[in-house]
């Protein structure tokens, strides 16, 4: 099959393709109000049909939340990959309106000082990212009438919001679902600039707590000095988290730490990553990680634990003079390689008890943690991909990490027992879940073009 005129294609209907994004992105899709619950639902709607206007049998699957979306095409041959799709048609909310330029759901093309852009909610996340995949498919099947091997198309309403149907659905659906190799379009391109297949992505546990002492607050004049404040032994704790080289101190916390492979480390390397300007674009100069590691290293592949939010005592205007009755904290460890959740909550909890003087309590307000997902990059679809993508775009295609969480190829992993590969063309300055979202053409128009040399690879 010729992949030149499918690439041809696609630069001849570009118009008609982004057309049919703005149809998609026009529907106020937000699911975590329950005021668009009718636009989600027509969200479904209109991808069910979309996807049924290239001959995919698709149709709109019902939870207890918002609908799945669900298709499915058969391949001409067994001999090559079975590729699930999946992608979010649900979007944020809008707010604050005032500081959008536009209307939000009414998008258009707009020229930029760095070349022209799709603006509007959901052009990057993820409507824009989904729809590079189906446009893709669609001048595939309009070149040759058929797609090059078995496709499933799984589209969420719920990303979000929380993804709070997503698990019974993977469940319930596993053996319909269960692919060889996922594909997920919902991430970016390495400094808005080098094709990236993300193949680390750290996990995520969260510990909120509240540290009690006296029965009440106290006045600090009659019990100063002779009343342990719950606040000082919070701030010891919570300093005496990391050491003085940046390393977590709790009992145990590296077991399941693995080190880099080398070949990953040289090509991480390769990337020049000038971490001087990614901190001091935020106001920072040195990294405060692990002193022995790189900063790639400590923001895709290290663990973390950090401080989200610190309170107690009287934080109004003015002054009042007590000693608080209680103190408080949230915490985030990003975990990675095979750390257990588990057992760090409970090496956590135990670190922070025994910090406690007697008398004194700590109350837990905490959800179950996830796991750091890693792929297997020995499977030759891998490459296959990395070298379509170098195809496509000036610079080489890297294998890189991911310091957030993506919970959906974790759930592919232990669910569906399949790899996911993670292939965006977001940059990094897309404005998502922020006023103004953008999408470059560039990325929209090239992301289209790699789908097709993906296929392409994997089936040959």
């Amino acid at each position: 099959m010729s992949l030149d005129s499918v690439l041809t294609r696609i630069d001849q209907n570009m118009p008609d393709a982004v057309e049919r994004l703005f149809d998609l992105m026009r529907i106020k899709s937000i699911s975590t109000d329950p005021a668009f619950d009718k636009d989600v639902e027509a969200a479904a709607d209109w991808l069910v049909q979309e996807l049924q206007s290239i001959g995919i049998a698709a149709e709109k699957r019902l939870t207890s939340g918002h609908p799945m979306v669900v298709g499915h095409v058969d391949g001409p041959a067994d001999d090559v990959p079975h590729i699930l799709f999946y992608g979010h048609y649900d979007v944020q909310p809008v707010d604050p309106l005032e500081l959008w330029d536009r209307d939000p759901f009414d998008p258009a093309l707009e020229d930029t000082a760095a070349g022209k852009v799709i603006r509007g909610r959901g052009s990057s996340d993820d409507k824009g990212q989904l729809m590079t995949f189906v446009e893709a498919c669609r001048a595939w099947k309009a070149e040759h009438g058929a797609l090059p091997c078995k496709i499933t198309f799984l589209f969420e309403g719920e990303e979000e919001s929380g993804s709070p149907s997503l698990v019974p659905f993977l469940q319930e659906n596993a053996e319909e679902l269960s692919c060889d190799i996922a594909l997920i379009c919902d991430t970016g391109l390495f400094q808005s600039k080098v094709p990236a297949i993300t193949t680390m992505l750290r996990g995520l546990l969260a510990e909120d707590f509240t540290i009690t002492g006296p029965s009440r607050d106290l006045h600090s004049g009659m019990y100063g000095g002779i009343a342990m404040n719950p606040i000082r032994i919070l701030s010891k704790i919570l300093a005496g988290l990391h050491d003085d080289t940046g390393a977590v101190t709790v009992p145990g916390f590296y077991d399941g730490v693995e080190e880099l492979p080398e070949d990953i480390r040289a090509q991480w390397q390769g990337l020049n990553f000038d971490h001087a300007s990614y901190l001091g674009d935020v106001g920072l100069k040195a990294p405060a990680g692990e002193q022995d590691r790189t900063p790639l290293e400590q923001i895709w592949a290290r663990p973390t634990c950090d401080v989200n939010g610190v309170w107690g005592g009287y934080t109004g205007d003015g002054f009042k003079t007590v000693l608080p009755s209680q103190a408080s904290a949230k915490l985030s460890f990003r975990l990675v390689g095979q750390q257990d959740p588990d057992k760090i909550r409970t090496a956590f909890r135990s670190y922070l008890e025994s910090a406690l003087p007697e008398g004194f309590t700590v109350e837990y307000r905490t959800e179950k943690g996830s796991s750091a997902s890693q792929m297997s990059i020995t499977d030759p679809a891998f490459e296959k991909a990395r070298l379509a993508l170098s195809d496509e775009w000036p610079d080489p295609a890297a294998y890189v990490g991911c310091g957030g969480s993506i919970p959906i190829a974790g759930f592919f992993k232990d669910m569906l027992n399949m790899d996911s590969m993670l292939i965006g063309f977001g940059c990094d300055d897309d404005q998502i879940h922020s006023p103004n979202e953008k999408y470059d053409m560039n990325s929209f128009h090239k992301g289209t073009r790699s789908w097709a040399r993906i296929l392409d690879a994997l089936t040959r």
